[in-house]
């Protein structure tokens, strides 16, 4: 059975999924079916494309650590006595 990554067009989620011959897939998040198939990498290692993913992952994760650096922020002055 492949793995297949997909990309929902209705909540824009990327996510893989086991998909067996004759099966419909739908995204897990919003349980939309319009879906596009990704072009998976996952053959691909060279050291461009590791830099490439190290870096995507390092924005992805950046915008969490902003996030949470707020809410930490908004937590201590509001409970603050």
């Amino acid at each position: 059975m492949p793995i297949f990554e997909y990309t929902c067009r209705a909540c824009s989620r990327q996510f893989e999924l086991i998909v067996r011959t004759g099966d419909t897939p739908a995204c897990p998040a919003c349980g939309g079916g319009d879906l596009e198939k990704m072009i998976s990498l996952f053959a691909v290692d060279s050291s461009s494309s590791r830099s490439l993913a190290l870096n995507s992952a390092r924005k992805r994760n950046a915008k969490v650590t902003r996030d949470k650096a707020q809410a930490d922020y908004e937590y201590v002055r509001n409970h603050e006595h």
